[in-house]
């Protein structure tokens, strides 16, 4: 016998590292958590803090500014993780002018990390971990209690890259691998069901200038806000990778992607992989080293990556959510 009743909402625990707000800073955070917000297959419970894009106090601050603009003040913010595991004196404290512009919007009480394992134990397997950030909170939460690896419903991590590099010197892994790679690998080895939504595709899933300007000429609170910013962005962006055609009329939507990932995995092409992080101080600090199981002696699964997206059809569907916002 089937049923015809809807299926229940994914109830989602939303880690990041947002930067909208702040003329020419990344963008890809604030609209991940309004397309999380848009989407009726969704519940943002929790948004928690940490160091990555921007410092944790910032983004806590920017966190807030977002969840009011898109009329959910009430969603609480827990402030995080200031610096990667490893380096605890790489801390970084709000610049004074997001103080002052932002600072009216202070988090909640408490620890991310702590947060994040007590409501996974209050309420095991109905809570999925939306990771958009580094890791750090992620992995404090599996340090603090072995069993969040197991509350947790998923782990969808935006990070990695599976199928090519980089290539940059300077930063040999992602981002968000590569800022706390320690992190990473240890989400990798907790046990817990993780699918991973890293470089290979989300450079394939890009907004355009014309996009940010439809946005900016919109109604509401959020999409002028978002479009106005998304063109600091590509001008920032353009500036900096002036050799690069790409950067001068679009950005990458990273982080909205691995949200779309909840509702609408068909987006995207999956494969089961083992997935280790190289962790230290070496040149490969933060790649990810992605064994696809082809050979006979290949180690277990512990995640699914995604290995290819219909970028388009994306960036229809994240426009068309966020555009009455």
């Amino acid at each position: 016998m089937t049923s015809d009743a809807p299926a229940l909402p994914i109830r989602i625990l939303l880690d990041t590292d947002m930067a909208m707000g702040v003329p020419g800073a990344d963008v890809d955070d604030g609209f991940a958590l309004a397309l999380a917000l848009a989407d009726p297959g969704i519940v943002v419970e929790l948004v928690t803090s940490v160091n990555g894009n921007a410092d944790v106090e910032s983004g806590s601050f920017l966190s807030g500014e977002l969840l009011e603009r898109l009329g959910v003040p009430e969603i609480p913010v827990v402030q995080g993780a200031a610096a990667p595991l490893s380096f605890p004196d790489r801390r970084r404290g709000a610049p004074d002018d997001i103080r002052a512009q932002f600072g009216r919007h202070t988090p909640s009480p408490g620890y991310a990390a702590a947060e994040l394992a007590s409501r996974a134990a209050a309420e095991p397997g109905a809570l999925t971990v939306v990771a958009i950030g580094p890791l750090t909170n992620i992995a404090t939460a599996i340090n603090l209690d072995p069993d969040f690896a197991s509350n947790v419903r998923e782990i969808v991590i935006m990070g990695g890259v599976y199928l090519g590099q980089t290539n940059q010197a300077g930063m040999p892994g992602e981002f968000n691998f590569w800022v706390d790679p320690e992190a990473a690998d240890a989400v990798l080895r907790s046990g817990a069901r993780i699918r991973l939504v890293g470089l290979d595709v989300t450079l394939k899933a890009r907004l355009t200038r014309e996009h940010a300007e439809e946005l900016q000429a919109a109604s509401g609170s959020f999409a002028p806000f978002a479009g106005e910013h998304t063109l600091h962005w590509i001008d920032y962006l353009a500036e900096e990778s002036p050799g690069d055609p790409e950067a001068a009329r679009s950005c990458a939507m990273h982080d909205p992607l691995a949200v779309a990932a909840l509702t609408r995995p068909d987006l995207l092409d999956w494969r089961d992989a083992h997935v280790e992080v190289v962790t230290g101080t070496s040149i490969a600090r933060g790649v990810a080293i992605a064994d696809f199981l082809d050979s006979r002696d290949a180690p277990p699964a512990n995640a699914s990556v995604a290995v290819d997206v219909r970028g388009d059809e994306f960036i229809a569907h994240l426009v068309e959510r966020v555009s009455s916002l």
